[in-house]
This record gives C-alpha cells, sequence and structure tokens, in this order.
C-alpha cells in the first residue's frame, strides 16, 4: 500500500513538470486584435503560440491591457503589431520599455495607409463631415496621427500583414523558413479565392453606399469602389444637424445597408434606418475567422440591393 502511495506521488510528481514543461516550451508571439491570430496561426502552424491581447468584442481603439495580459505579452519572444491603432499608440512604449528584449514587428509595413483627409476625399464623400462645426479641431476616428489603421479590411492588406508576418516568423526561426512558407502560400490562396468571391458578390451592385457608425471598412470601400458614410463624426457622436445631412445624402446615394458593430453604439444606426428605410446588418470586422466575416459583409451588400 505504501508503495502505490509513493509510485502514484512520482508519477504525479512527473506529469506536473510535464505540463510545466510544456507550457515554459511554448513559444509565445503576441498580436493585437484577433483578425492577426488568424493569419498568424495559418502561418505559424504549431510553431509558435499565438496570444491576442484585445478579446472579442473589445475596440481596439480604446482597450486598456488587464495585469495578466501584460504579464502574458512579457513572457513573449515578439509583438506583432497591426499598425497606428488606438492600444498600440497608447500601450507600445509601455511595452517595449517593460520588455527591453521582445521583438517587435510592423505587419502594416509597406502598406498604403490611408490619412483622415483621404478619407473624407474617398470613404465620407457628399458632405457626412461637418467641417464647420469641427473648424479648428484635429479631426481623428478614435485613431491617433490623422492615419487610418484598418487596414485587415482591404484584400491588400491582409496581404501586407501576412506577407510581414511570414518574414516576422522567418527571422525568429529560420530553421522553418520552409514550413512557414508553404503555410504562407496556403493562406495567399485562401485570401485570393476570397478577392474574388467578393467581386462576384459586388460587382453586379448599381447602388454602391453604404453606411456604418465607425469607419471600419475606408480600405474595403476603396478596393472595391463603394462609397462608406459614418454614423460617427471624428469619434464623436454626431449632432441632430449631421444626422439630418447624413439621412439626406444616404438617400441621395441610394444606401440599402446600415452595419452595426457590436463595439459601438447602436441608437443612431438604428434611427438612421428607420428614415432611409435601410436593412440593419450585424458584422464584426474584428472577428477572428477573417474570411467567413469578409464574405458575410459582401453578401449583405448584395442582398441589400434586392432589400
Amino acid at each position: 500500500m505504501k508503495q502505490t502511495s509513493i509510485l502514484i506521488t512520482i508519477l504525479s510528481f512527473f506529469l506536473l513538470t510535464a505540463c510545466v514543461t510544456k507550457q515554459a516550451n511554448e513559444t509565445v508571439v503576441t498580436v493585437t486584435i484577433e483578425p492577426q491570430r488568424y493569419f498568424a496561426e495559418k502561418i505559424a502552424g504549431d510553431k509558435f503560440k499565438i496570444n491576442c491581447v484585445v478579446p472579442a468584442g473589445q475596440s481596439p481603439e480604446t482597450y486598456d491591457p488587464t495585469p495578466q495580459q501584460m504579464i502574458q505579452i512579457g513572457r513573449s519572444i515578439a509583438y506583432l503589431r497591426i499598425g497606428p491603432i488606438g492600444f498600440e499608440q497608447a500601450w507600445m512604449d509601455k511595452i517595449r520599455e517593460n520588455n527591453p528584449k521582445l521583438q517587435v514587428f510592423d505587419t502594416s509595413e509597406g502598406m498604403n495607409l490611408l490619412t483622415d483627409t483621404e478619407d473624407d476625399d474617398h470613404a465620407h464623400e457628399h458632405g457626412t463631415h461637418d467641417h464647420d462645426a469641427h473648424a479648428g479641431e484635429e479631426a481623428h476616428h478614435h485613431h491617433h496621427g490623422g492615419v487610418d489603421p484598418h487596414i485587415w479590411s482591404s484584400i491588400a492588406g491582409v496581404k501586407a500583414v501576412a506577407w510581414n508576418t511570414l518574414n516576422a516568423f522567418i527571422a525568429l526561426d529560420p530553421d522553418n523558413t520552409e514550413y512557414f512558407w508553404q503555410n504562407y502560400n496556403k493562406l495567399v490562396d485562401e485570401i485570393d479565392k476570397t478577392n474574388t468571391e467578393i467581386k462576384q458578390l459586388l460587382d453586379p451592385l448599381t447602388d454602391r453606399t453604404f453606411i456604418i457608425y465607425h469607419p471600419a471598412l475606408t480600405y474595403f470601400a476603396n478596393e472595391f469602389n463603394l462609397t462608406q458614410l459614418c454614423i460617427e463624426m471624428d469619434g464623436k457622436e454626431p449632432s441632430p444637424a449631421q444626422l439630418k445631412r447624413l439621412v439626406e445624402t444616404a438617400r441621395a446615394n441610394n444606401a440599402r445597408v446600415v452595419f452595426i458593430q457590436q463595439e459601438f453604439d447602436q441608437k443612431n444606426a438604428e434611427l438612421i434606418a428607420k428614415e432611409t428605410g435601410c436593412k440593419l446588418t450585424v458584422i464584426n470586422p474584428l472577428a477572428y475567422d477573417w474570411t467567413k466575416e469578409m464574405i458575410h459583409i459582401a453578401k449583405a451588400l448584395a442582398d441589400g440591393q434586392t432589400h
């Protein structure tokens, strides 16, 4: 009986040691948002464990990490940035300061980033910004430096993210270069198929204007020749006059769809949908399954045409 007890104790010790060793041997790479985790996991395979900081349902524009998340970042060998987004603007210096050995890679590198001025020209057309009301104020959409960070909403953007992620993994683990390349090529094939399906859904559309609360689809709109009208005005709730003008613009451009995002207030979106007869559709541009979500957005626009 005593020998059995000793044997159980020894087995328990080795099992516990094995679990701790496995955890210690996991090479962690941290990313900011869930779509990044999707791309990173596709390329990394079983070579890295991908840790995502901003949880589902939270906005990466304003999110503050928990102490536990900061500890998890500290256990990472690298951090893959998404670009000029609120979370990284606010926390990246602190993260670097706390983890001087952490390797940081910018996955937006090489991407042609849109500025607020270009947003005004392309994505907020026909007077949807009340420039008089904001005269003298710095325009921004919850992100700093006047740059739109939502590059993952476009094909060109995710290809840039995938390419930079591939190169980061090769730099971190050159012995598995061929493995990463194989996974990267599979991901690019998936992105290309998604692009084809989106084009098939959107090319026939005659009315190409949609409404959204937060300007998360600027790159998507530019890439597929759509017009994005935003309810949020320079990161703020719209005034009654701005709402009235937005409704008039939406009617003039035959907008058919109002997109709702879970991170943002919905009452104005519901009001505009009622006033314009647009179809309300819930989307999540921050969803983990990037491919599924992009097809969902394109299908919503196509279905809106028959609404």
